[in-house]
């Protein structure tokens, strides 16, 4: 039995992607479930959430190790073997990071080639494209891990592609604006193609001994990160793209017909809003500076008065939404 992957991901970047992936992994955690985080953005911003500079200046550095996602995949890449089973960081006694690499974007142009070449029944095709799943897999195995919870670079390029046929399960972080509506416009056509695209190259695996991901990227609804402010602009700008974002989803994630479609513009009632969640400004400079989620905040981190209050807020918030998360994902897959 694998693992079960959730991939938090939006093509429209600047949403709190990584800050909701970073504070999920660390809830599921403190809710007693044994998880992994994986960075396969290659701007490592949530390995830079997890560890110091001269914690990563030491994994950056390392020759020939699997001390980062790049380096466990590198010699599938290079074409000298196949992957290295991840050096994990924990974090905690339930929590493992598999860290990000920057060197990871080299590997967008094989990915793009090989990608093809899996309709030609290629062997080192399917074993390329399927390392960041089988990576995942092995780290979990060595945590004996629930849930592995994958945070992605905002792109629709050829390393995305892969990760996502190699999840189970997707998580969209939205902002309440514009931009975010028309990612989400981008992005459902995309997860359909390579859907459909993995659904076809499966059955094409030569290698008897080889697993590979099932490719489901099962939609588990969308989070929206509200604003405050923007500038001097007021929260009630937003109202009329908070609004859009149920009719969207469904059409551009789910495929629904405009028809069949057709819902409510409150998005507290829509089913696939999983939260609305508040950006807590004030917390972050302080958690980043204590290395911990906002939730976890004390006194002697700075945390008093209002910020106290504030931090009891987000423990709730984050709480809810996780529980949700584990409900429709993993606790679904095992029951």
């Amino acid at each position: 039995m694998t693992v079960p992957v959730i991939a938090f991901f939006n093509n429209k970047g600047g949403v709190g992607k990584t800050s909701l992936v970073y504070h999920i992994a660390w809830m599921l955690s403190e809710l007693g479930h044994r998880v992994i985080a994986a960075d396969l953005d290659p701007q490592a911003n949530l390995t830079a959430a997890f560890l110091d500079d001269e914690r990563l200046e030491e994994l950056w550095s390392a020759e020939e190790s699997a001390s980062t996602v790049f380096g466990a995949i590198e010699p599938a890449k290079r074409g000298l073997g196949d992957i290295r089973d991840p050096q994990l960081q924990e974090i905690n006694d339930r929590l493992a990071l598999i860290p990000g690499d920057m060197r990871l974007s080299t590997f967008e142009d094989d990915l793009s080639q090989l990608w093809s070449k899996c309709n030609d029944r290629d062997e080192r095709a399917f074993r390329v494209t399927s390392a960041f799943w089988r990576v995942l897999q092995s780290g979990a195995i060595t945590h004996r891990a629930d849930v592995i919870l994958v945070d992605l670079g905002p792109n629709l390029g050829a390393i995305n592609r892969s990760a996502l046929v190699s999840v189970d399960f997707l998580v969209v972080p939205l902002g309440p604006d514009l931009f975010s509506l028309q990612g989400l416009k981008n992005l459902g056509p995309a997860l359909a193609e390579w859907r459909k695209g993995w659904s076809e190259r499966k059955p094409k695996n030569p290698a008897q001994d080889l697993a590979i991901p099932e490719g489901a990227i099962n939609p588990v609804g969308y989070v929206v990160m509200q604003h405050s402010t923007r500038g001097s602009t007021p929260v009630k700008a937003y109202d009329k793209w908070i609004s859009r974002i149920p009719l969207v989803y469904r059409q551009a994630v789910l495929g629904q017909s405009e028809s069949d479609a057709w819902v409510s513009q409150i998005i507290e009632g829509d089913e696939h809003c999983l939260a609305l969640l508040r950006h807590y400004r004030s917390l972050m400079p302080m958690a980043q500076e204590a290395r911990k989620p906002v939730f976890a905040l004390r006194s002697a981190d700075g945390a008093i008065g209002a910020h106290s209050a504030a931090v009891q807020d987000a423990y709730q918030d984050f709480k809810r939404l996780a529980l949700i998360i584990a409900k429709r994902t993993f606790l679904a897959a095992h029951s």
